[in-house]
């Protein structure tokens, strides 16, 4: 079982909106554990459409870290009526880089482009219905 700073995926579904604004949806970064990996991160809602998921470090963890955070964005995401997932991730120019991550990364269909702001990054939008 995959756990989040020592809760479940399936408990972290159950908390309120509100604890997602004051816990994850701060806008500025953050380290999460998911089982063994360590996340920093960073979670903002932009112009009440956009759920945007920056990652900045992954480290450790097996395929199962991104899966996670997929699943909890998706949930925020439809707690909070968006219509898109915005994922940035940073792991292009990193000293010590990550090939598994890469592969999983192309494989799940990001694309390597400038991001205005944030450099080089792995980038996918995800448009919600």
């Amino acid at each position: 079982m995959i756990k989040i700073e020592g809760e479940s995926i399936e408990e972290i579904l159950k908390w309120s909106e509100s604890e997602f604004d004051q816990l994850v949806l701060i806008d500025k970064p953050i380290v999460i554990n998911i089982g063994s990996g360590e996340v920093l991160g960073q979670f903002t809602i932009k112009d009440d459409l956009s759920l945007i998921i920056e990652l900045a470090q992954i480290d450790g963890g097996g395929e199962g870290v991104l899966p996670a955070i997929n699943k909890i964005a998706k949930h925020i995401s439809r707690l909070k009526k968006l219509k898109q997932m915005e994922y940035i991730v940073h792991a292009i120019n990193c000293a010590k880089p990550n090939i598994k991550l890469r592969a999983l990364l192309e494989k799940s269909g990001f694309i390597i482009r400038e991001v205005y702001g944030k450099g080089e990054v792995y980038h996918k939008k995800i448009e919600l219905i």
